[in-house]
Order: C-alpha cells, then structure tokens, then sequence
C-alpha cells in the first residue's frame, strides 16, 4: 500500500486526502486547524493537528518510508515554502506542492519541488477545452507539440477496420487504445483489422491541430 501525506486540509487537500484513502492509498493527513482535522479524521488512516512550519514536528510526524508528500497550503506562501524546505532536509522521495502564483513556483522549484500544480489553473484549462471542443470526452496535456485525447470514434468509422479509416495518414495520430464502456472492452495498441463498434472511444496521440481536426469527426 502507498503512503501518502497530505500537508493542509482546505477544500482541495481534504478532497485529495479522502479520493487517495478511497483509492488504497495510507493516507496521512496533516492540518494546524482542529475543525479541518476532525472533518476528515474517520475518512483517512491518521490525521494529526500540526504546525507545518515546525522541522522538529515533522519528522516526528512523517515516517521515512512515506512514498511521497503533497503540500495544499498555496494560500500561506510562507508555510508552504518553509514546509517544502523541511521535506526536502527530511529526505521526502517525492514532493509536490500546490502553488498559488507564478512567483510562489519558481521558489518552490528552486527549493526541488518535484512537481508544483495550480489546480484552478489547470481545472480552467481542462473546462475551456471541453467547451471548446463538446466532443472530447478527456484530454491529457502531453507537452508543448504532443496531446493524448478520447474522442468518441465518428460515425463513419462505424463497421470499418483501422486500416480503412487509415488515422495515421489522414490525421497523422496515433491510435494507443480503443475502449467501449457500453461493451466494458478495452484494446491496446489495436490491430489493423479492427472493426469500430458503436460506442467505441479512440485514445490517439498526436499534435494539437491534427487531433482537433480528428475530434470534429465525431
């Protein structure tokens, strides 16, 4: 079971804390104020009321096979980037950390946060695209040239193989994997005979403009 803690209960950390809990994870969970600790303390494995700020407190609090921490605490710069600190002088394997501007980042990857997030930044992004494009089910960004997206297969594909519809050439994509929840299926890397099925979802990699000239298909 992976050991995760999570440092700061507001709205996004304990979301986080439970989905992880839910999902298999040992979750720690970590909080200065009382009334957010006991919101979550049945939901998690251990909730402790502790100052991020204290070094001493910490690695009495963290133990050294934790898997890694995420730090919620983009609203106070100063905890975040003193606990930040503390978790590297621990020896944390894996660090991330909410951050609540560009500045705040910078800092926090100077300091050797592995991975720093905007999480309304990023759930805007992903809510513009899907308003932006109607027809993709998901989007993963995958760099500044490459995207991998799910987009429902258009009708047209309907009945024919891959090799007809011949993706790679016409929309210079990459067909990964095909899934139908209806059918409860999933296919990797799938053949060149394969027959699209109503209710096929096509997983493809592919740059930006070509993959959108692919979701307007459907």
């Amino acid at each position: 079971m992976k050991q995760i803690c999570v440092i700061g209960l507001g709205s996004f950390g304990s979301h986080l804390a439970v989905t992880l809990a839910r999902q298999g994870c040992e979750v720690l969970a970590i909080d200065n104020r009382e009334e957010h600790v006991a919101r979550i303390r049945d939901r998690v494995h251990h909730a402790l009321i502790l100052d991020a700020r204290d070094f001493s407190a910490l690695k009495l609090a963290i133990p050294p096979t934790i898997d890694g921490v995420v730090v919620s605490l983009g609203g106070d710069l100063a905890a975040s980037i003193l606990c930040a600190l503390h978790l590297k002088n621990l020896g944390v394997k894996s660090i991330r950390s909410k951050a609540a501007n560009d500045e705040h980042a910078q800092i926090l990857k100077a300091i050797g946060v592995e991975t720093v997030f905007f999480p309304e930044r990023e759930t805007a992004e992903r809510m513009a695209m899907r308003i932006m494009r109607p027809n993709l089910l998901e989007f993963f960004p995958l760099g500044e040239e490459y995207e991998v997206l799910e987009v429902g297969a258009p009708p047209s594909f309907l009945g024919k193989s891959l090799a007809d519809m011949q993706i790679r050439n016409r929309y210079r994509a990459l067909v990964i994997a095909i899934r139908n929840p209806r059918r409860q299926q999933m296919t990797f890397m799938p053949p060149a005979d394969y027959l699209f099925l109503e209710g096929d979802e096509l997983i493809v990699m592919g740059k930006e403009p070509d993959l959108r000239s692919l979701s307007r298909q459907s």
